[in-house]
């Protein structure tokens, strides 16, 4: 059966009644949910091997894989008695209390639990035909799913159908309410006076009454587009964005914090409230607005507010991350599937109208749906990430990072034709100038076998820089580049002698604000990230201890996993504060940073950098694997401009 729920944007959303296949018992949508996500799972993994028409030889009589045969038992009898778990021996079974199943070990308590609580509830089980055994599962034939249901097939323009009373329609789609009401022998309800009216108008629009102003006017309106105007007024007001958008907010499952025992606030979580609230009122098209959910922050150019600028696409992908975020999870990766599966679901409820949850485990049992297709929007989910942008002023820092690029290639040209000519003049020409030369940065761990460089800035070809602002410029600096910088001396040429993400000075006092929110004890949220933050590629951890090597002083954060909640004593070795070696006034020093990631190994990571405030970190490259007999450090010199020391520096760069 489907159900029907009207939003102003999708005219339909699927709702699904199932009943288990006793026929006996009826479950509601969320026990069935239950049973799918937590229950069935463990069966499959733990009993179906042999217990079900599939296993090679059933044992003990006993299958599992329907509830039907649950309830029929096997040599012992019953293998479950509904709404009494204590008497029933699948769970004595895997409580080990007369039976030890499954005989590999024993279920953690956890996963007994979720039995327990299943056969609480009545063992609930999908209506779905019994299990037969097969030499092989039947192909996914994509094409015979979409034309054998009605809801994959083109939309089409039906004809008009015949009404006996002709006069009562005033448009095409009145037809089709008339008609179906003749065919039932009933007839329209009668016109409802112009006082209801307003207030019906009123309060589907806007969800509040008229003014007792509004009502008169209305009545007192003999104009034949009166209903138009008023309708016009009302979608032209802030309330209907408000009024529709708690529906919307609904669908996407929005919520202000992140569940889970201590309840964390979810950081500026109302920008996307507000965000969703405005599109409604700007009448933004649903193609827009499905972009903006999707892809978001890959638009170019991206939807401006008409009055601020700010980058509105860019809020829209703020629904993936409104789910719960579990602290400190000791698995880790399962934390993660269940995130990926819970934004899945959600998505595809709220765009398609179907779920692609039901795949996780098998092709979808009836719609046009393959265990392939979710895993291809997993892999999605797992080539992005969540993030805290400046969005308010993101496209002007965008614009200003591009123009300072362009006048630095135009000084770094500038600067070498002068440098050709005053190498051959005792640099006069330059006058009293310091260069200060970073160190090289040839210096490496000494390597273990197996250790490899998981990314490196200072490459001929350099990944690109991935950031949440405009801290790092729009590309590493690369070798032979001049650096231009204003200190207290006056101005300063930096010669790089060695590639490396440069944290430009220009935006280290830039300060954007974490968040609002009070309740936040996750240790990620205190530092400050927002708008700041160098994310490094994505790499597959197989030694465990990473070095960095780094100048500077600020953070460095393991992302593992994509997981983000860090709060108690699990996963604290993550995140590595970053202090200068000697002094404040050595922060252009190279030092290597260890973290110790050996627990994550197998395990997907991108490490996060982090400048503290009023200050630089600059990044080279990081390592996996290999030891250092002692933290080696490159070398930093100041010098004025001579004959000698302008040799050297012109052979470097030319």
């Amino acid at each position: 059966m489907t159900a029907r729920l009207r939003t102003p944007f999708a005219p339909t959303l699927l709702g699904v009644v199932l009943a288990v296949s006793s026929g006996a018992f009826a479950a509601d949508p969320q026990q069935v949910e239950f049973f799918e996500k937590q229950v069935r799972p463990l069966l499959s993994a733990h009993c179906y091997e042999c217990h079900s028409v599939k296993a090679a030889k059933l044992k003990a009589g006993l299958r599992a894989d329907s509830r039907a045969a649950l309830l029929k038992g096997g040599d012992s009898g019953p293998a479950i008695v509904p709404d009494k778990p204590a008497e029933s021996l699948l769970l004595k079974a895997i409580r080990y209390e007369e039976y030890e199943m499954p005989p590999k070990g024993k279920l953690p308590e956890r996963e007994i639990a979720i039995f327990e609580t299943w056969l609480k509830m009545g063992a609930p089980w999908p209506d779905e035909p019994e299990p037969v055994a097969e030499a092989s599962p039947p192909p996914f034939d994509l094409a015979d799913r979409k034309a054998s249901h009605w809801c994959w097939q083109p939309i089409v323009a039906p004809p008009l159908p015949a009404v006996k009373d002709s006069a009562w329609p005033r448009d095409d789609l009145d037809r089709f309410i008339l008609a179906r009401l003749e065919d039932r022998g009933f007839k329209p309800a009668p016109s409802v006076d112009r006082r209801t009216l307003i207030r019906r108008l009123s309060f589907d629009l806007t969800g509040l009454p008229p003014t007792p102003e509004e009502i008169d006017a209305f009545v007192l309106d003999a104009a034949p587009n009166a209903v138009e105007k008023v309708v016009d007024r009302l979608l032209g007001s802030p309330q209907f964005g408000e009024r529709w958008g708690r529906h919307w907010l609904d669908l996407v499952r929005y919520a202000e914090s992140r569940g889970h025992e201590f309840d964390n606030d979810t950081p500026n979580a109302w920008q996307y409230r507000d965000y969703i609230i405005r599109a409604l009122n700007a009448d933004v098209s649903y193609d827009q607005f499905v972009k903006e959910h999707i892809a978001g922050d890959l638009l170019d150019p991206p939807r401006l507010n008409p009055e601020k600028k700010f980058n509105e696409s860019i809020l829209g992908t703020g629904f993936w991350h409104l789910g719960e975020w579990v602290h400190s999870p000791v698995d880790i990766r399962k934390d993660e599937t269940d995130r990926f599966d819970n934004m899945l679901d959600v998505m595809s409820k709220t765009f398609l109208g179907v779920t692609v949850a039901c795949a996780r485990c098998h092709d979808h049992k009836f719609d046009a749906i393959s265990q392939k297709d979710y895993y291809a929007l997993s892999g999605f989910l797992q080539g992005s990430d969540y993030r805290q942008v400046p969005f308010e002023a993101l496209e002007h820092n965008k614009w200003l990072a591009q123009e300072l690029a362009k006048i630095d290639d135009d000084a770094n040209s500038k600067l070498r034709e002068l440098i050709g000519r005053a190498a051959q003049n005792q640099w006069e020409a330059l006058g009293n100038i310091s260069i200060s030369s970073s160190g090289r940065s040839d210096i490496k761990p000494s390597t273990l076998p197996g250790s490899r460089v998981v990314f490196d800035y200072q490459a001929g070809e350099p990944p690109q820089i991935e950031q949440d602002g405009v801290l790092y410029g729009l590309r590493p600096v690369r070798t032979g580049e001049f650096v231009f910088r204003f200190t207290d001396n006056g101005p300063q040429v930096d010669v790089i002698t060695s590639g490396f993400a440069r944290c430009d000075e220009l935006w280290t006092d830039t300060n954007y604000p974490i968040s609002e929110s009070a309740n936040q004890k996750g240790r990620l949220e205190s530092l400050p990230r927002n708008g700041r933050t160098l994310r490094s590629p994505t790499f597959e951890v197989r030694d465990g201890i990473i070095h960095c090597r780094v100048s500077g002083t600020g953070y460095v954060v393991a992302c593992v996993d994509s997981h983000r909640l860090i709060a108690g004593p699990l996963h604290g070795q993550t995140i590595v504060e970053v202090r200068p070696l000697n002094s404040a006034s050595e922060e252009n020093t190279w030092q290597w940073v260890r973290l110790d990631l050996q627990r994550y190994v197998g395990h997907r990571v991108h490490l996060e950098f982090t400048p503290a405030i009023r200050s630089t970190l600059n990044v080279q490259l990081a390592v996996d694997g290999g030891t250092l007999e002692k933290n080696l450090v490159g070398g930093k010199a100041t010098v004025v401009f001579g004959a000698e020391i302008a040799k050297r520096v012109f052979n470097a760069v030319r």
